[in-house]
């Protein structure tokens, strides 16, 4: 009898072990909980509590890109920075009558030439343009004095129809059914011109890199010559015969690279600019052009090669590609002296 009440008196104990442990468990937490709070009262100072900086931590790294810093690229107000454009949809712009133009920049300080290239092409009535920067191209444009313009005002210059940041490919959800705005704006452009095209701008797109949307537009590019038609009245950019263009079907990238004399020289450049300038390069039958940069004084003090071709020369082979009338023969009629204005600055 006293061995069953033994037994009867361990199972019940056995039973109970496990909820007894829990309570000593949760007292020994309590216990070091107000130990540790009493040692370092700081910690539940802190705003937020240290207990729910992992979890806002993980929330930020988990958002869109439209919602990180401007250093991102991301629209900032404070930063000037224009609103939004319209949702572009390429076949909205098939038979307005217009050259499309996609200039693009990257990060270099060669970025500030951008508003001479726009005001100077921005007299062409016939021109639409739409222009996309990288985020440290705008960091460079933004930063500079107080003359340069803001993106603001240069997104306002005549026949610029648009301006685009990184935050824009992610505006909104997307999901299936709306349109992909770097496929659609290969789809809109005649030409793409980035300039300048830093170091790290041609290692990426070489690479076939598309981290942010100038790269996805090139990586997207129709280098078949099958995909992106002509638009009715409307030729493209190597259809004139243009000296050794062996394929005028397809749309050009044209590239003006710019970069520290060094960065130029170096061999991983060389290495990068022969893929730009071989099988890819539109004398190969390939879809790029490349304006190779002139010796000159550059930003950082050094002396040499890789800055970036004058702006004026730029917007000529722009405007030969095409097929405008350039800003010299236009004021050559009112005025011979306008002449010197085609003559390239090589400096």
């Amino acid at each position: 009898m006293a061995w069953e009440e033994t037994d009867k008196a361990l199972a019940e104990l056995l039973r109970k072990l496990p909820q007894a442990a829990v309570l000593i468990t949760f007292l020994a937490i309590a216990a070091i909980f107000t130990y540790v709070a009493n040692r370092n009262p700081e910690l539940f100072k802190s705003d937020p509590p240290f207990w729910e900086k992992p979890v806002q931590q993980e929330t930020q790294e988990r958002q869109t890109p439209a919602k990180q810093t401007s250093a991102q690229g991301t629209r900032d107000p404070q930063k000037d920075f224009p609103p939004p454009p319209p949702i572009l949809k390429a076949s909205d712009h098939i038979n307005d009558g217009k050259h499309h133009l996609l200039l693009c920049a990257t990060g270099s300080v060669a970025t500030i030439k951008l508003p001479s290239i726009i005001s100077a092409l921005s007299t062409h009535k016939n021109l639409s343009i739409r222009v996309l920067l990288t985020p440290s191209a705008c960091e460079f444009l933004q930063s500079q004095s107080s003359e340069q313009p803001s993106l603001a005002s240069i997104s306002h210059l005549p026949n610029v129809d648009g301006l685009y940041l990184d935050a824009d490919e992610w505006r909104k959800p997307w999901v299936r059914g709306d349109s992909i705005l770097h496929i659609e704006l290969r789809r809109w452009a005649d030409l793409m011109v980035i300039a300048p095209l830093s170091a790290n701008a041609l290692a990426k797109i070489a690479l076939g890199m598309s981290d942010s949307m100038v790269y996805s537009v090139a990586r997207a590019w129709d280098t078949t010559g099958m995909i992106d038609e002509a638009r009715p009245g409307i030729r493209l950019p190597y259809a004139a015969g243009i000296e050794g263009v062996k394929d005028a079907r397809k749309k050009g990238i044209v590239v003006a690279p710019a970069m520290n004399t060094a960065m130029w020289n170096h061999p991983v450049t060389k290495r990068h600019l022969d893929v730009l300038e071989g099988e890819w390069n539109v004398r190969n039958g390939g879809w790029v052009e490349v304006l190779r940069p002139i010796d000159k004084g550059l930003a950082c003090g050094d002396k040499g090669g890789g800055a970036m071709r004058e702006w004026k020369e730029i917007v000529q082979v722009v405007e030969e590609r095409l097929g405008l009338k350039s800003s010299g023969e236009r004021q050559g009629k009112e005025d011979s002296e306008a002449e010197g204005y085609v003559a390239i600055d090589r400096r």
